[in-house]
Formats: C-alpha cells, structure tokens, sequence
C-alpha cells in the first residue's frame, strides 16, 4: 500500500483553537499507513505532545509554504490575506465559493500557483449531505453567546471577552449562573431548526432552563411566506441557523425595527449563520464580523431605540474545542482515509470539479491570471 502524506498547519485566525485533526484521527491515520506532519501550535487546544505521542512528524509552526508540493495542507479557517501564489492541495474552509468578500482574489492564488482547493464545507456524500460540520457546536455556542449578551443588556453592560469553555457542561453551567441561576423567562427563536445548528441552539436553551413554550422553533415551512417577520421582534434572542445558498426575503429590516418602537421585545440577534458580507445576507442590519475580545456590535437605530446587539462571531464552535474537533475530525476521517483515491473517490472529484467551477467564474469575472 503506497504511503499518504498529510500536513495539519496551524491556525492564524486570532482565537482559533479548534483543528481539523485531533490526535485520535491522527493515531488512526498512522495506523491506516499515513505519514502524518502536525505544524507546532501554542494556540490550539490539543498540546503539541498529544501529537507526539501518536506518532506524529511535528514541525515549526507555519512552515507549510516549504512542503513539498505533492502534501496536501489540511487547515480549519481561511489563510492570512495574501497575495502570494498557493501551489499545494488545501483542505480548508476558504469562504469563497459564495462570492463573500475577496473570493475571486483567494481563487487567483489558486490560479497562480497551480494548487487546488477542496473546500471544507462543500464535501459532501453520495446524498449530497455535508460529510463533517460544526453546525451543533456552532448552534449551542451561539445560543450560549446570546444568553449571555441578553443578561449583560438586563444589567446595563455590554458583553466582555468570550473565552473557551473546557467543556459543554462548564458552558452550560456559567450561561445558567449569568442568567440569574437558570433561562426561565427568556423567549428565544431559532430559525434554521430543523438542522445541526438549530438543533444546537436548541439544545442549549432547554439546558439553560428556557421553557419548551418559549423556544420558538422555525424552519423552512414557517419561513416560506417570505420576511421580514413581525414574529422575531417580540422574542428575546433570534439565533439565525439557516444555511443560505441563494436570495430570499430579509428576516429583519432597520425599516421592522424601528417601526416596532419602544415596546420591541428583542435585545440580541445572534447571526451564526454568518454571512456578513454575503449580497444575499438575510439580516441586513449590521455589517461587521464580531469577534469573542468584543463579542457584540450594537444596530445603529436612532437614539430613542431601545438597544438591539449582534452578535456575528464566525467560528463560535472554538468556544467548546475539544469537543467541536472531537466530532468534526470523527465525521472527516473515512473522506481522509479516500485521499489515496481522490482521482476517483467522489468526495475528493466532486470537490474539485466544483473549485473549477468557481475558479472559472472568477476568470470570466476578470481577476488577474
């Protein structure tokens, strides 16, 4: 059996401590015959010596750019902003595919330097379902987040520094604590419901203490009558779960807001979703990525608005690491264990034909080759 090599860099996002692979998926690989390099990372939550002591090549941190060439270069979150040529494999999520910010600029890197992008999000099995996902972490994270803004706005302060938790039980236990011991009361909606992310959000609220009752679950049944829906206002927090693929009907407008005055119930919008500078972006009431050192950017409504904060942080799953990798990287290992058949194996030729696809768009819409 012929040897596959993997490369599992670091992180630059600020705050990112969650990988791709852990050292359990890694131990596995070893033992199905792969040749695993594992860059050094102070930043992630699994310790450089978990690596080790599976078996893993570790190397300096940040020295995928001197790989050979033939390595695949497997990463969670997009690279730095660069204009430098890629000319490896990269498993990734790249943010590019659904023409957010600077897509075609990270497609020309591709381009100019002869690599190839399998994207992350857009793996996917013979039923067309994502092959791994952070969609449950993401959805209880941000429930948690939003919980915990509302109580920060019930005090008069804004939300501070978000740091991990080591655990889901630990982050259920200090949104309850915040919450003045438990969430009854609170009136939350979950749009997106029926999927791994509102099915996250969901759990959360009932672990914090929200009554059924108060949990308004919705999803595409209750959203095809088209927004903005009056409904969103009159709950605490909304939690945006859906995964946008093509234009629909704003949920929420200033325009809604404003009209709803004084008497507007909702205080947190809490955008897991994410799609900030998405042209299709369905709340388009903000305009920023948050971030777990300012966790919150408040909706600019005049001043005789009662205060609306989002939150839009894009990789809420890091605030539960260990446990988001765990699974993620479980889900991923039989796509990793086919990279000896990507020429063949559908995972891996669907993911390619689809980074042609939009490498080409991005040519005919003129990047520079």
């Amino acid at each position: 059996m012929i040897t596959q090599s993997l490369w599992l860099r670091c992180e630059k996002k600020e705050f990112e401590r969650r990988s791709a692979l852990t050292p359990t998926t890694a131990k596995k690989l070893i033992d199905a015959d792969f040749d695993i390099t594992v860059e050094r990372d102070e930043q992630r939550i699994f310790a450089d010596s978990e690596f080790e002591a599976v078996g893993c090549k570790m190397v300096e941190n940040n020295s995928w750019p001197s790989a050979p060439t033939d390595i695949p270069i497997l990463g969670l979150k997009e690279l730095p902003v660069s204009k430098d040529p890629l000319s490896h494999t990269h498993i990734q999520f790249a943010h590019c595919y659904k023409r957010q910010a600077g897509w075609s600029a990270v497609l020309s890197r591709f381009l100019r330097g002869g690599g190839t992008l399998y994207d992350l999000e857009f793996l996917t099995d013979d039923s067309g379902r994502r092959v791994a996902a952070f969609g449950f972490h993401a959805g209880f994270a941000g429930a948690a987040a939003g919980a915990l803004a509302l109580a920060a706005q019930r005090r008069g302060e804004k939300l501070g520094r978000l740091e991990p938790y080591e655990n889901e039980q630990a982050m259920v236990t200090a949104v309850k604590e915040t919450l003045g011991g438990s969430g009854k009361g609170v009136k939350a909606l979950v749009i997106g419901a029926l999927g791994r992310c509102g099915r996250g959000a969901i759990d959360l609220f009932k672990k914090v203490g929200l009554e059924d009752e108060d949990i308004i679950k919705w999803d595409m049944a209750e959203t095809a009558k088209g927004g903005p829906f009056q409904e969103i206002l009159d709950v605490d927090i909304f939690v945006n779960c859906i995964y946008l693929s093509s234009s629909i009907p704003p949920f929420l407008t200033h325009e809604q807001i404003i009209a709803g005055g004084k008497n507007r119930k909702l205080s947190v919008v809490v955008d897991v979703s994410c799609d900030t500078t998405n042209p299709f972006n369905p709340i388009p009431i903000y305009n920023v990525n948050t971030t777990f050192s300012d966790p919150t950017v408040p909706v600019e409504l005049g001043p005789d608005q009662p205060l609306l904060s989002v939150i839009s942080i894009d990789h809420l799953p890091t605030l539960l690491p260990r446990e988001a990798s765990e699974q993620f990287s479980s889900d991923l290992l039989p796509s990793l264990l086919a990279l000896r058949q990507r020429k063949t194996a559908r995972v891996w030729t669907e993911a390619e034909k689809l980074y042609k696809e939009k490498l080409a768009e991005a040519i005919k819409e003129g990047f520079s080759s």
